[in-house]
């Protein structure tokens, strides 16, 4: 028997539930109580960010049999447990991206006009929304623009800009957004306990910050972290699941790019080479190293996430540098493209040598020039004598006025 995956298992059934996304499930449930549930409704935003989930959430909460459409779903009656489970004939899931064309769409308005054989509404959930063909997108704006009573629509998209504006207008628009790091750990550490796996803080903190704000992505690393190192992980275990080498030599380099020292740089490059670390995860490391680095030069390390111990390290690290020459650092090295030969410390060591040529040039900018020296005094010239014009015999000579 096969273990259910974490991101379907510990999916949100209420609206309650739903992580991070709090503007819009207030939104919703103000709806729902006074009775006013659009026909459409538009959920854009990055992945893992509960957008499918609360469309489920909504099927359920506008056909649950004991709150009639008001309020949160009970997820006990008998439309719930059948939406929950996927079986529910009045609500359709349609993946947009495998299902593009004009005729699928066209298939799907002949069934709209069908009444739901049990639900109280037939709810429509099409994921990927996007990725209908033009053809297929008119057609679904045909029935967009007058959906029978008895049908609810919702779109969900990770880009809204292919959009047509005509759908745009048409539907109720929610953007769900990134969830943040602190929102991330407090589910994991959740799920953690309903698991019974013990992971320490600062692996939950590395997973969150990893997933880079998608609840589904942290999920699915904590299982696999769990399902490798089994129900006590420490933080060693996670940095090597994520490929993370929290070797010291990333401060090393920082300090020496910085310092415009390539004899030093080139170094640790080679040393970071020779012990077959993965470069392409120490750039990125040290790329965000570089950010804290920026964020304390422009005087907010406290919007790192460090502790006060490593935070007035860097902020000491700091004080030795300029604001242009760490961003000039940023800049540089988070374009480096190991694709070529992901092994090469090729990029690595341009990067060096590109940042310490630009601060040279910096540093020859603002030295002031020497000063000039005292002009000589312009010279005179004497004045000229009245030249004698010569005149015709017997005519005397006009004077010059």
């Amino acid at each position: 028997m096969t273990s259910q995956v974490y991101y379907r298992k510990w999916r949100p059934q209420a609206l309650a539930d739903v992580v991070g996304q709090e503007p819009i499930t207030r939104t919703l449930l103000n709806a729902l109580d006074a009775g006013r549930v659009s026909h459409a409704y538009l959920f854009c935003g990055p992945r893992g960010t509960g957008k499918t989930s609360t469309g489920r959430i909504l099927a359920k909460a506008v056909n649950c049999l004991e709150n009639e459409g008001q309020g949160e779903p009970c997820n006990h009656c008998q439309m719930c447990t059948g939406i929950t489970e996927g079986h529910a004939l009045d609500v359709v899931e349609v993946d947009a991206a495998s299902n593009t064309g004009v005729d699928d769409i066209r298939r799907l308005r002949e069934t709209v006009n069908y009444s739901p054989n049990q639900a109280r509404y037939k709810v429509y959930i099409i994921d990927e929304v996007h990725m209908l063909s033009t053809a297929a997108s008119n057609a679904l704006l045909k029935t967009l623009e007058e959906p029978p009573p008895h049908v609810i629509f919702i779109l969900a998209t990770t880009e809204t800009h292919k959009l047509l504006p005509t759908i745009l207008s048409r539907c109720q628009r929610f953007d769900f957004r990134r969830l943040s790091q602190p929102d991330v750990v407090g589910k994991l550490e959740q799920i953690a306990a309903a698991e019974e796996i013990t992971v320490a803080p600062e692996g939950l903190n590395l997973i969150a910050r990893s997933a880079k704000g998608s609840l589904r992505d942290a999920e699915n690393l904590l299982q696999q972290v769990a399902t490798y190192y089994g129900t006590e992980v420490t933080l060693a275990q996670v940095k090597d699941m994520l490929g993370i080498t929290g070797d010291a030599r990333v401060k090393e380099l920082a300090t020496h790019v910085l310092a415009a020292d390539v004899s030093a740089g080139m170094q640790t490059i080679e040393s970071v080479n020779q012990d077959g670390l993965d470069l392409r995860q120490f750039n990125r490391e040290l790329v965000a190293f570089l950010r804290e680095m920026l964020l304390a030069s422009s005087g907010a390390a406290a919007a790192t996430d460090l502790t006060a111990a490593d935070r007035a390290e860097l902020e000491k690290l700091a004080q030795d540098t300029t604001l242009a020459r760490v961003l000039d650092a940023v800049k540089r090295f988070g374009q480096l493209d190991f694709s070529q030969d992901q092994y090469s410390s090729l990029p690595l060591e341009l990067a060096l040598v590109d940042t310490a040529l630009a601060a040279e040039k910096v540093d020859a900018a603002s030295v002031p020039p020497p000063p000039a020296t005292a002009a000589a005094p312009p010279r005179t010239r004497p004045p000229e004598r009245p030249r004698a014009t010569a005149t015709a015999p017997g005519v005397e000579p006009v004077p010059e006025p």
